[in-house]
């Protein structure tokens, strides 16, 4: 399952997207990942859940970005949530049409019980109408 957290810059996504991660940590039986653009928030993060810094690994497109998902998902059985913090940058899609990139992480959750949490910095009038039905807070 994928879940959208959008709003334009500024409008409180990444705080959103925290205490989610923070609330549903202390919940979930699984392992719990946060994909983000650098540590900034790594103090602000339950000591639970993994941080990564994605562009350490010089992902430089979205179909890069689909394969390090996939690698960190075969690599952890125990893998039951992923939240990105500001998607469109670390999947290399700003400016780009989204649908696609989305339903890849949707089969890759149906096929390997994962359930995505993606902050993207739009405003909801902006998305692809295929992705909509998929947006959970807008800001």
């Amino acid at each position: 399952m994928v879940q959208l957290i959008v709003g334009n810059k500024g409008k409180g996504k990444t705080k959103c997207l925290l205490n989610k991660v923070n609330t549903e940590v202390k919940n979930i039986l699984g392992n719990v990942v946060f994909l983000d653009r650098n540590t900034k928030h790594m103090f602000e993060l339950n000591n639970k859940v993994r941080l990564i810094v994605v562009p350490e690994f010089m992902i430089e497109n979205s179909d890069e970005f689909i394969g390090f998902v996939s690698g960190v998902i075969s690599q952890d059985h125990d893998l039951q949530q992923m939240y990105f913090d500001g998607f469109l940058s670390i999947a290399c899609l700003e400016g780009k049409d989204i649908t696609s990139t989305i339903e890849k992480l949707d089969r890759l959750g149906e096929k390997f019980n994962v359930d995505f949490v993606l902050s993207v910095s739009m405003d909801e009038s902006e998305l692809p109408e295929a992705v909509k039905s998929k947006v959970v807070t807008a800001l």
